[in-house]
């Protein structure tokens, strides 16, 4: 018995994985959960085989928190959800310890299919994540969506992340969240690279 933890916050969304997950008899769900506290909370007396994890969380970014997770719980397989399908993203879960990738527009068998590669040491992708990471490095560089632009624009003016949040009246850690994806997604090192790459690129 395979007995996981999803850690997502759309509720459609972890009704889903809920019910694909009730029809299988060799996966157990423990539960769902909705943000990255409830996680390291529930890992402190649950010991999950598997566990699925949306890397967009309301109070943490999910690249982060499969590190953390991976260095206080090395045995637990993390298999990374997400609707992100960038090259950069990706390769940074991987390197953070997931072992696998899986878009939200997969097939249901896609996840199932995921969860058992995973127990088994083995890494898993997604049809739609194994295709982009087996393409080779486009010289056109992935769009900023527009909130991304916004906040690299306000970073790029000296503002901090707590000057940001309350202009564009939002949570701190969801302009730490973007920030961190941007570097991943444009695979640099700090926000003084990502600012260097997005001014010469014309990015904003």
């Amino acid at each position: 018995m395979i007995n996981l933890l999803v850690v997502e916050d759309h509720p459609l969304v972890s009704e889903g994985l809920k019910a694909i997950f009730e029809r299988e008899p060799d996966i157990h769900c423990l539960g769902v959960l909705a943000t990255g506290k409830d996680l390291l909370s529930k890992l402190q007396h649950q010991h999950p085989d598997v566990i699925v994890l949306d890397i967009n969380l309301p109070d943490s970014n999910g690249l982060d928190l499969c590190k953390q997770v991976k260095e206080s719980h090395p045995a637990v397989h993390i298999l990374a959800l997400s609707i992100n399908n960038e090259k950069g993203i990706i390769k940074k879960m991987i390197e953070n310890g997931a072992s696998g990738y899986i878009l939200k527009d997969a097939a249901q068998y896609e996840i199932v299919d995921a969860i058992k590669t995973v127990i088994q040491h083995k890494k898993y992708f997604s049809q739609s994540a194994s295709i982009t990471l087996n393409k080779p490095d486009a010289i056109n560089l992935p769009i900023l969506t527009r909130r991304e632009r916004e906040i690299l624009v306000k970073i790029a003016d000296g503002l901090t992340n707590q000057q940001i949040a309350d202009q564009l009246f939002v949570d701190v850690s969801t302009v730490n969240s973007h920030r961190k994806n941007m570097l991943a997604k444009y695979d640099v090192q700090n926000t003084a690279q990502l600012i260097k790459l997005a001014i010469t690129n014309k990015l904003i």
